[in-house]
């Protein structure tokens, strides 16, 4: 008795979403590990520790264009590496076929509207808005910048 095996499939062309998720998430990792701790030591460490987060703190912070790349970028990389971790674990866990899509859906849509909303904070942050309250602004830094 002869057995037939079928013709292969053709290959066609497809994007492989797990291996650049998988690639995503070690080069993310790396560099979230350096953005996070530098941002812990500059704000926790560095100067008079936590207790001098406030908003002067930021809004001085913030004037330094290469602070608000820094928050941006690491806001960036979070949202979107914990969005392909949930997608990730949504795929291992949800066999149901609508739910899985209802669920990944629903993951995209929370990260694109946080990051949407963390890059609006980031980039239009005012430092000296008008009608602030006494004590909060960092008088000199307003100055400085003419305001």
């Amino acid at each position: 008795m002869a057995t037939t095996i079928e013709a292969p499939r053709t290959a066609r062309p497809r994007r492989n979403v797990e291996k650049w998720g998988w690639i995503y998430m070690r080069a993310s990792g790396v560099v979230l590990v350096v953005l996070i701790f530098g941002h812990l030591f500059i704000n926790l460490v560095a100067g008079e520790g936590v207790k001098q987060v406030d908003f002067a703190f930021i809004a001085g912070k913030w004037a330094n264009p290469f602070w608000m790349v820094w928050d941006g970028l690491m806001l960036w990389l979070a949202l979107i590496h914990g969005g392909n971790g949930m997608r990730t674990i949504t795929n291992d866990y949800v066999t149901n076929p609508t739910a899985n899509r209802l669920l990944k859906g629903a993951i995209l849509v929370a990260v694109v509207l946080l990051i949407i909303l963390g890059t609006l904070v980031i980039t239009t942050f005012d430092p000296c808005p008008p009608n602030a309250a006494p004590g909060t602004l960092d008088v000199s830094l307003c100055r400085a910048l003419g305001r």
